[in-house]
């Protein structure tokens, strides 16, 4: 097999063009959790056969973005809020190591490339929350990719995009104006090699972003039988004592 056969693999591609659709959809909320995914739907929508709508569910699977149930049957995942802020820590980890390694190192044209990303955010401000929140986990992904480690690419997009999808279901509508501008002061301190400083620069700004998405849920109603009851349970008797003193009145 020649170079050319070993750098294009069609069957990758299509993947690759299925994950990116599903993803879009899920993060933008177009697909809510719980929807199911039935993979010759998937398969008839992209031309593809259902071994690969198949391959595209297990990637985004691993993502977090997916589950697959039994049966074969694939629905868009429901984050657990209750795991967040252990995934939110974890992301800060794997990225404080990607800052570290790529403080002093970049390229002119991977500092153009970043900004150019952010400049995206920047334009989608004024737009759909989900929006801005999928084009910034792209940005620490596009970090993650200039890194050409193939265990931080993987590692860190898997977290962060369990942490997008999190903050698409949890998070409180608020200004994208901040991150972009933390965004841009990560590309400097990375451009002048600022190790330390951008490391801490990093740890904040997930750590804001975190605080964004773990807004306390609304507490579930109560499942115990007996306060569920409770007033219903009290309610007969009320209206007994009346119908009694009538009986009284009466004889």
């Amino acid at each position: 097999m020649n170079s050319a056969k070993r750098q294009r693999d069609p069957a990758g591609d299509k993947v690759g063009t299925i994950c990116r659709a599903l993803r879009r959809a899920i993060i933008e909320q177009a697909l809510e959790p719980g929807a199911k995914l039935p993979e010759d739907a998937l398969g008839e929508r992209f031309g593809v056969s259902r071994t690969i709508a198949r391959q595209a569910l297990g990637q985004l699977a691993a993502e977090g973005l997916v589950e697959l149930r039994r049966n074969r049957i694939a629905v868009v995942a429901t984050p657990s809020w209750q795991e967040a802020r252990n995934t939110f820590d974890v992301r800060m980890a794997l990225e404080a190591l990607i800052v570290r390694q790529l403080s002093g190192q970049l390229t002119k044209a991977q500092l153009a490339e970043l900004q150019a990303h952010v400049d995206q955010e920047d334009a989608a401000r004024d737009g759909p929350d989900a929006v801005s929140i999928r084009l910034a986990t792209e940005f620490h992904i596009l970090l993650a990719q200039m890194t050409s480690s193939p265990i931080l690419i993987r590692y860190v997009s898997e977290v962060a995009y369990r942490c997008c999808l999190t903050l698409s279901t949890f998070s409180r509508p608020h200004s994208s104006e901040c991150a972009i501008n933390e965004h841009r002061a990560i590309i400097d301190a990375l451009a002048k090699g600022r190790t330390e400083e951008v490391m801490q620069m990093m740890h904040h700004h997930l750590d804001a972003v975190a605080s964004r998405a773990l807004v306390a849920p609304t507490k579930p109603r109560t499942k115990d039988l007996l306060d569920i009851l409770a007033p219903y349970a009290d309610e007969p008797a009320a209206k007994a004592k009346p119908a009694a003193k009538q009986q009284r009145s009466a004889a």
